[in-house]
């Protein structure tokens, strides 16, 4: 933005032949849009791919102790992807990537409220009620944690299975709830996140999605936005 209003200032942008004299201008299109007489593109839309990430790769480009990142594994031949959040190395699963930094923040803010569901694999004891309690948030160390909604899936001795649907994604959120609750999480798995599903994806694989689809999620985000 700011390399855009020295451009204006330095009188390079132009509109329909005229010499765009300050940033508040509103534009319908780029149509007639030019920089030093060099008309401007309209951008690529957005696209948006999901990726089962495998535990053990770190959600960053690169790393500085040559630790593997996601990009070690995605395929060549995509264009360039930027990651929605972050997955811990040792966490599993959904990942979304797109081409558009604009709708990498928009998901990213708090305010968005988009639902994540995981599932964690954890040992230790725990029970339905205390699970329920987190419903109404939860503080920690002095951090607090909006509402969760946790369900217990299945028991086997010590170990259970637990679905975690929560919408801030603090850092390390699923993980220290649950260790707080006295719990030792040895798997954890995204399975959604907003519309978008692992489904039977696997391990590695990338799958985009379609453009229909992802223009009808944006829509609803500046709706559920509207509604606030």
């Amino acid at each position: 933005r700011r390399e855009i209003e020295r451009m204006i200032e330095d009188g390079r942008v132009t509109l329909n032949g005229e010499i765009v004299t300050t940033p508040a201008t509103l534009l319908a299109s780029l149509h007639g849009v030019a920089v030093d007489g060099n008309p401007v593109a309209q951008p690529a839309p957005a696209r948006l791919f999901l990726f089962h990430k495998p535990s053990g790769y770190l959600t960053t480009e690169r790393d500085p102790r040559g630790r593997p990142t996601i990009y070690d594994r995605l395929p060549a031949d995509l264009p360039r992807l930027m990651p929605i959040g972050r997955l811990d190395m040792t966490t599993e699963g959904l990942l979304l990537l797109t081409t558009d930094g604009e709708f990498k923040r928009q998901m990213e803010l708090p305010a968005t409220g988009v639902p994540r569901t995981y599932r964690a694999r954890a040992f230790g004891d725990i029970s339905q009620a205390q699970l329920e309690d987190l419903f109404d948030g939860i503080e920690i160390d002095g951090v607090r944690y909006g509402r969760i909604e946790a369900n217990l899936e299945r028991r086997t001795g010590r170990n259970q299975w637990i679905e975690m649907t929560l919408t801030e994604g603090k850092n390390r959120e699923v993980r220290r709830v649950l260790e707080h609750l006295g719990l030792q999480v040895s798997r954890l798995i995204r399975t959604s996140y907003g519309p978008f599903h692992l489904g039977e994806l696997a391990s590695g694989a990338v799958e985009e999605v379609r453009q229909h689809d992802l223009i009808l999620f944006r829509k609803s985000l500046k709706h559920a936005k509207a509604d606030v």
